[in-house]
C-alpha cells in the first residue's frame, strides 16, 4: 500500500490546539472591542464575481480564480466567472450596493475572515490568512469623527490582546490629500510620486530624491520639497502645524490648494480628538499614503516601533466612492484591516505566547472505575450549567495516568467524583468540593 506523507502548504498556515486556544481568544477580545463600539457582523461569501473584483482595478495577479478541476462537457474553454476575495473591502462595498434599501445607515460593520492574495510566501505573508475589519459607510457624507474613531479603537484592541504586553505600537495617520493638493499643478504621474513617498522609511530621503528626480515631467524641482514634507512626523496638531509653516516659510508652498488646506485641517483635527490617547501612539507621518488608489483623505498604518522594517500591521483609510462601481448612489466611507494572521504569527514565533494551554477544558473530571460513571457525568453536568468547561476521562484507568493526561493537557483542575474533591494542579492542592457550588482560587 502506498502512503502519501503529507507536507504543509507553503502560504496557507494551520496551529497546533495551543496556539489556535490563542487564537480564538484574540478573536474574541476583538469582537467584543468591535461591538462595544456599536459595530454589527457580517460576513460574505468566500468569492465574490470576478466582475465584482475587478470593478476597482485590483490586481489581477494576486487573486485567485476558482474552476471545477472535473469540468462538465461543455465548460471548457469558459472563462472563470468566480474568485476567492483578497479583502474585505471590495466585498463589502458590494455588500452594501446589493443590500443598500434593508441597511441602517451609518452603516457600522465588523468582519473577520480568511481572504486569499496570490503572492510569494514569506516572513509575515501568507497566501490565505484572516483579516479583521471595521468600516463605516452613509449616504452622501460621513462625519470626520469617523475618521478618529478608527485609530481609537485599534489602539482598544492592540493594547489588549494576550501577548501584545510588551510590545510598543504606533499608529500613523496621514491624508493623501494633502500630498495630491501639492500635485495638482505639476504635471506628473501621480500615482508613481505617492508610490516612491511611501518608501521613505525603507530607502532614505536621499534616494526618495533621486527617484523623483528621474520622474518624467515638472516633478524634478519641486522633489525636494516633497522629500521634506513625507518626512515630516508629529504627535500633535500644533507640532504638525509648526512643521508645515517652516516649509512653507523656506519653500512657499502652494497651500491655496482647496486639497490641501481640507487634507491639513482633518488632519488636525484627527490629532486633536486622539489626545486621549498615550504620548506617542499615534503619530502624524505625511509619507503615509497607502498603495490602493480608492482611499481618497485620510489613511493609516500601523507599525512595531522597535521593529518598524516588519510592516504595517494594521491599515486602512477614507474612500469616498468605492460603491459607486455597484450602486448609482454616494456611499462615502472609512476603514481598518488588522492583519490578524500576520500579527499572530509573529508573536508565536517570538514565543509571546504562554502554551501550556492545549485545551479549553477548566476542569477533568476522573473516572475512577465504571461504577462512577454516572456519578462523574452527572457532576460534569453540573459543572458545565455553571459555565465551566469540564471533559470527561474516557476510561477508568490507573489514576496516575489521568493526572498526567491533565497535566500534560494544561488542565487547571482535576475532580474526584467518588471522593468528591478537587485537585488544583498548579498548586499542587486538595480539597473537598460540590459541584454546586464550588469555586476555582483566584491567583
Amino acid at each position: 500500500m502506498n502512503v502519501y506523507k503529507p507536507k504543509p502548504v507553503s502560504g496557507f498556515p494551520e496551529w497546533l490546539p495551543e496556539e489556535r486556544l490563542i487564537e480564538q481568544q484574540w478573536m474574541d477580545h476583538i469582537r467584543k472591542v468591535f461591538e462595544s463600539y456599536g459595530f454589527c457582523s457580517i460576513e460574505t461569501p468566500s468569492v465574490e464575481e470576478l466582475d465584482v473584483i475587478s470593478a476597482k482595478g485590483e490586481v489581477d495577479k494576486e487573486i485567485y480564480v476558482l474552476e471545477r478541476l472535473h469540468k462538465e462537457d461543455g465548460d471548457s474553454g469558459k472563462e472563470a466567472r468566480l474568485a476567492l476575495h483578497f479583502d474585505q473591502t471590495v466585498p463589502l462595498a458590494r455588500y452594501v450596493a446589493q443590500h443598500f434599501n434593508d441597511l441602517v445607515f451609518p452603516f457600522k460593520r465588523y468582519q473577520i475572515q480568511r481572504v486569499w492574495r496570490g503572492e510569494r510566501p514569506q516572513a509575515g505573508r501568507f497566501r490565505e490568512f484572516y483579516q479583521c475589519d471595521i468600516d463605516v459607510i452613509n449616504v452622501d457624507a460621513l462625519p470626520l469623527h469617523f475618521d478618529a474613531e478608527m485609530p481609537a479603537i485599534i489602539w482598544e484592541v492592540l493594547s489588549g490582546l494576550p501577548g501584545m504586553e510588551t510590545e510598543k505600537i504606533q499608529l500613523r495617520v496621514s491624508n493623501r490629500k494633502i500630498l495630491l493638493g501639492l500635485l495638482d499643478d505639476i504635471d506628473c504621474d501621480q500615482v508613481e510620486v505617492l508610490r516612491i513617498l511611501d518608501k521613505i522609511e525603507k530607502i532614505g530621503e536621499q534616494e526618495t530624491l533621486e527617484l523623483l528626480q528621474s520622474l518624467s515631467g515638472d516633478i524634478s524641482g519641486f522633489a525636494h520639497v516633497l522629500v521634506k514634507l513625507a518626512a515630516i512626523k508629529a504627535i500633535n496638531s500644533g507640532e504638525l502645524e509648526k512643521k508645515l509653516q517652516d516649509i512653507n516659510d523656506e519653500y512657499i508652498l502652494s497651500s491655496s490648494s482647496e486639497s490641501y488646506v481640507k487634507g491639513v485641517g482633518d488632519l488636525k483635527a484627527i490629532l486633536n480628538y486622539l489626545s486621549h490617547l498615550p504620548e506617542g501612539a499615534v503619530v502624524a507621518d505625511l509619507s503615509i499614503v497607502r498603495g490602493l488608489d480608492y482611499y481618497t483623505g485620510t489613511v493609516y498604518e500601523t507599525v512595531f516601533t522597535d521593529d518598524p522594517g516588519y510592516g504595517s500591521i494594521c491599515s486602512g483609510g477614507r474612500y469616498d466612492d468605492l460603491a459607486s462601481s455597484y450602486i448609482n448612489k454616494k456611499l462615502p466611507g472609512v476603514g481598518i484591516s488588522i492583519g490578524f494572521s500576520r500579527l499572530f504569527d509573529r508573536l508565536r514565533q517570538q514565543g509571546n505566547f504562554d502554551i501550556s494551554r492545549k485545551s479549553p477544558a477548566d476542569i477533568l473530571m476522573i473516572l475512577p472505575d465504571e461504577e462512577h460513571r454516572e456519578t462523574a457525568a452527572n457532576a460534569a453536568r453540573i459543572l458545565r450549567k455553571r459555565n465551566f468547561n469540564v471533559e470527561l476521562y474516557h476510561a477508568p484507568q490507573k489514576i496516575k495516568k489521568q493526572l498526567s493526561y491533565a497535566e500534560r493537557k494544561g488542565i487547571p483542575y482535576v475532580w474526584f467524583p467518588d471522593l468528591h474533591q478537587v485537585k488544583d494542579m498548579k498548586r499542587q492542592t486538595q480539597a473537598e468540593a460540590t459541584p454546586e457550588h464550588w469555586q476555582p482560587e483566584k491567583d
